[in-house]
């Protein structure tokens, strides 16, 4: 599951573990099968860094560690202490390890909310905070989520009796048949409102925006999602905790560097004469500055240049990206009359020293 070979040392474990982490992490991939793939993978950390468990699963296999509950597989492991030092921008601490491991007990949690948020290249590469504006639906401040006015209450539905459902019975012969069905005029709430809230039309609840600050770890990838925890909708029973507000990261287009991961590539767009005769000329940085680069003599259109380092941070503080650089020839459309005279002296050099090698 780690891709580490039987004989792996717990330094090899740990590395495998961190790095497949960060790739499936829920809170960082929403493609679908990403938080089971990292269960599986914390599972299988929790088996091979216990010396007893791995000793159990190399004897055995999986049935060695089958009756392990999820407390005693991840009950000893220090998530936050794994990932100390990384500047990840969500959970690696003992909330992990309730969210994803342990089984929820209680009303239904609240849904969660999704939102973009667009940031510039350099924001990408410096991190820092960053204030998200949303909108989220909650309890109606005028009837306090009820949907009734002021000074009224909901009550039981007169047709169903406060069940949300109705039940018909009949019999076919020595067999009775029972048939329920949703209540059509509480629509299966079991309350009905005679004199709904002004303020909300009767549905209990009213569209709040609200703006936070979410912190931006440095190199934050293209299409990361940074989960906010308790932010989402209100639980749909009292008791229950609210959903996630998950802020999805992209990156806003550049008209100086395009990004692909934490590399950045820019066109050069060269002179035939600086092609063939090499040329020395700056380009931007990310940092705001400008580079020497020097391009060798007969170089060929679509040579991709490399600048080591001068690209994005690495997300988890691996080291930085590198800027590429891909020459275009820049061909004139209408030269003048000396231009066009020079290219045709070069052409009749070139048929010359052609018929020279033949």
């Amino acid at each position: 599951m780690l891709g580490v070979p039987r004989d792996a040392d717990a330094r090899a474990i740990k590395d495998a573990f961190r790095q497949l982490a960060l790739k499936y992490h829920p809170d960082r991939n929403k493609a679908a099968g990403a938080e089971e793939r990292f269960k599986e993978i914390a599972a299988a950390y929790a088996v091979l860094s216990d010396p007893r468990k791995r000793a159990e699963y190399d004897a055995r296999g999986h049935a060695g560690v089958a009756g392990y509950s999820a407390e005693d597989l991840f009950g000893g492991i220090d998530f936050e202490d794994l990932f100390r030092g990384f500047d990840l921008g969500f959970d690696f601490g003992g909330r992990l390890f309730d969210h994803f491991f342990r089984r929820r007990r209680g009303p239904p949690r609240g849904g969660n909310i999704e939102v973009d948020v667009t940031l510039p290249l350099e924001k990408v590469a410096s991190g820092g905070e960053e204030r998200v504006r949303y909108a989220r639906p909650a309890p109606c401040p005028a009837c306090l989520g009820t949907g009734a006015a002021k000074g009224s209450a909901p009550e039981a539905c007169p047709a169903c009796g406060g069940r949300g459902q109705q039940v018909t019975t009949r019999r076919e012969g020595s067999v009775t048949l029972r048939q329920v069905a949703v209540c059509p005029v509480c629509q299966g709430r079991g309350t009905v409102i005679e004199r709904p809230c002004p303020e909300c039309g009767g549905r209990g609840e009213t569209e709040t925006v609200e703006t936070i600050t979410v912190k931006i770890p440095v190199g934050v990838e293209d299409g990361m999602a940074l989960r906010v925890a308790g932010r989402g909708m209100a639980a749909p029973e009292p008791g229950g905790e609210p959903g996630d507000l998950y802020v999805v990261v992209r990156s806003a287009p550049d008209a100086r560097f395009s990004r692909d991961g934490a590399d950045l590539w820019r066109e050069l767009c060269l002179s035939v004469p600086d092609l063939v005769l090499g040329a020395s000329l700056e380009v931007p940085t990310l940092a705001g500055g400008r580079i020497q680069v020097e391009v060798p003599a007969g170089t060929q259109p679509d040579t991709v240049l490399r600048l080591r380092g001068k690209g994005l941070p690495e997300f988890g503080g691996r080291g930085r990206g590198d800027l590429f650089l891909r020459v275009k020839a820049e061909i004139p459309e209408k030269p003048s009359r000396e231009e066009r005279e020079l290219y045709e002296r070069l052409r009749a050099l070139a048929a010359k020293a052609k018929r020279r090698l033949f």
